[in-house]
């Protein structure tokens, strides 16, 4: 019996460069020279790097091999974004295609692989964009919540030489522009649809889908260009990271520059939901940068901001004013799908993660938090996958036992780490749930666990203005609180009309009370309770701060109105909140024991 072939199961990355032929026609010592350098510098370290072979190469195209798609789209991803970085000059640039495949292939004697495994993978490589990344529904399957990076359905493709139509996925980075989109009917563009960590959205329009139009440069200062410019394609690759959106790739948005445009004919010809435009102004030593958000299906504005600030270092003021505007943003974005969600007959499990995170948004208190809880909880009873209202719920388990909304405060913090583990299984990047692992761990003595899981979400999202904040308060647990106002400033500036504002202002006082500091704790507690007088905990910890400075009537008037908000509030109760074993820490929290006391707070 003829001995049978070997066969196995493998993924395959197939890669070759764009206008080959035309950059070897112009200079062919020189192409070869640069295409040597790419392999030695980018794509063989990358391959090492995620446990690749190469098992063949011909010219500009090569054939790799991995045993998981996760890595093979991973280096995938990696060569992008190097090429992409990577110094060239225009008429000389090299810029690859890929094509991901998971199928069977058979083994050749000498390590080389053949088959339709292979076939489809170099098919899907010739389809990708300049830059691009497709994969085939079996990759996508596999890879799917499991890495951050945005997924654009292409539908069904016929492929040459492969037997069935072949479903499509295209990718980029979560740092890059979406890879646009081939052009379709308009039947079949109106089925594109993004995939991020929840479903696919039913409508015919994508949810939450924007295009960031080019801001105006107001004065036409053309040294102020670039600035703008940059305004611009940073929102939108910040705006990408929103879970669940849908946003128009630079490229095509830049088509609408210096134009006149309609904000409805934009909607129709994109296909989008939201459009955004600004203009930025530079008079004297000042910038003023004008954004309003309008919803595409109406013409009407959703949301306007301006921001107004003396000229700086321009690069800094870039990342203020993109950070502001992405946190803000966000929350119209979720708000304004909340609305649409609340009008659907039947709405879907992203629908109602949507108005979850709109009720989590209005304000931090139990019955805010239970609403959003109903909402996750019944986001998954649809969909047990849906990432995004895993991350809501443990969100809400993580806030709730954090502020002692509770009484069953550990049970809350252990549901929400049980939650963002799965989360993070599904999706390991995944920046707000690595932002909420890190606070649980804060909250149940592992602070410094828990600010290097901060730490790492803000290397994932540097948006996260809530991750600055979870970071100063970590500094608290661990015994080094003086340094927590660093980080609440940074907060601040990022965020300064944040609607927990109250909160970061709390933990700056906190910082400052654990670190000793008095006067300044009362500051800033004071200025917490400006900005909202609700929160009890705000008024107990003024009182406090005015024990230990010995203005005593003044703590006594705090104390009592702490108590009018929080007429359970005990020593007890207090205690058993401590976060921490850090023996500075604890120390601490005993004068702070002893100054409640001193008001009449009682023990039980």
């Amino acid at each position: 019996m003829a001995e049978r072939q070997r066969r196995k199961l493998t993924a395959i990355l197939a890669a070759d460069v764009a206008a080959y032929s035309r950059l070897v026609g112009a200079d062919e010592e020189g192409t070869l020279r640069r295409l040597r350098a790419v392999r030695g510098e980018v794509i063989e370290p990358e391959i090492a790097a995620n446990h690749g072979r190469l098992f063949h190469t011909a010219g500009d195209s090569i054939l790799i091999e991995f045993a998981s798609v996760v890595d093979a789209t991973r280096c995938a991803v990696a060569v992008q974004r190097a090429m992409a970085t990577r110094p060239q000059a225009a008429e000389q640039r090299i810029e690859f295609r890929i094509g991901i495949h998971l199928g069977d292939v058979m083994v050749e004697p000498d390590g080389n692989l053949l088959g339709d495994g292979v076939n489809i993978a170099a098919r899907l490589e010739g389809i990708a964009e300049r830059g691009g990344v497709c994969l085939s529904d079996d990759a996508w399957r596999q890879v799917r919540g499991k890495i951050d990076a945005v997924f654009a359905d292409w539908g069904e493709k016929e492929l040459k030489n492969i037997a069935r139509p072949v479903r499509v996925f295209a990718i980029s980075p979560p740092d890059a522009p979406l890879p646009p989109f081939p052009r379709k009917r308009a039947e079949e563009n109106r089925r594109d649809t993004l995939h991020r960590a929840g479903p696919a959205a039913e409508h015919g329009v994508p949810r939450l889908s924007i295009v960031v139009l080019p801001f105006a440069n107001i004065g036409g200062d053309p040294q102020q260009e670039y600035f703008v410019d940059g305004v611009t394609e940073s929102l939108t690759t910040d705006l990408s990271r929103i879970a669940g959106s849908f946003v128009i790739a630079r490229n095509t948005a830049f088509t609408y520059k210096g134009k006149h445009y309609d904000v409805k004919r934009i909607g129709r010809d994109l296909n989008v939901r939201y459009v955004l435009e600004g203009s930025v102004q530079r008079g004297g030593n000042r910038l003023r940068v004008n954004v309003q958000l309008g919803d595409a299906e109406t013409g009407s504005q959703i949301w306007a901001e301006r921001f107004d600030k003396p000229v700086a270092d321009l690069f800094d003021m870039q990342d203020e004013i993109v950070t502001r505007l992405a946190g803000a943003l966000n929350t119209q974005l979720i708000a304004a799908e909340a609305r649409r969600a609340e009008r659907s007959p039947r709405p879907d499990s992203m629908d109602l993660y949507f108005q979850g995170m709109a009720c989590a948004n209005k304000a931090m208190t139990p019955s805010s938090m239970s609403e959003a809880r109903d909402f996750f909880e019944r986001a998954l009873a649809l969909d047990p996958n849906n990432i995004e209202a895993l991350v809501g719920s443990a969100m809400v388990d993580t806030m709730s036992g954090g502020a002692f909304f509770t009484p069953d405060r550990a049970e809350r913090l252990a549901a929400a780490e049980k939650a963002l583990n799965r989360a993070l299984s599904l999706a390991p990047e995944h920046a707000q749930a690595h932002m909420y692992s890190g606070m649980v761990k804060m909250w149940t003595n592992r602070a410094a666990d828990g600010i290097a899981e901060c730490e790492r979400a803000l290397q994932l999202d540097r948006n996260l203005v809530n991750a600055h904040v979870s970071i100063g308060l970590g500094k608290i647990f661990v015994g080094r609180g003086g340094e927590t106002e660093t980080h609440i400033q940074e907060a601040l500036r990022l965020s300064p009309r944040d609607t927990v504002a109250y909160l970061f202002i709390f933990v700056a006082g906190n910082g400052m009370i654990y670190s000793g500091k008095y006067e300044e704790a009362a500051s800033w507690l004071r200025r917490a309770i400006e900005t909202n007088r609700n929160f009890p905990l705000s008024h107990f910890y003024l009182a406090a701060a005015l024990v230990e400075l010995g203005r005593l009537d003044e703590a006594r008037a705090a104390a009592a109105d702490g108590f009018s908000f929080d007429p359970k509030f005990t020593i007890r109760g207090f205690r058993g909140g401590a976060a921490s074993s850090d023996p500075n820490y604890l120390a601490q929290r005993e004068r702070l024991i002893d100054a409640f006391r001193k008001l009449g707070v009682p023990e039980a």
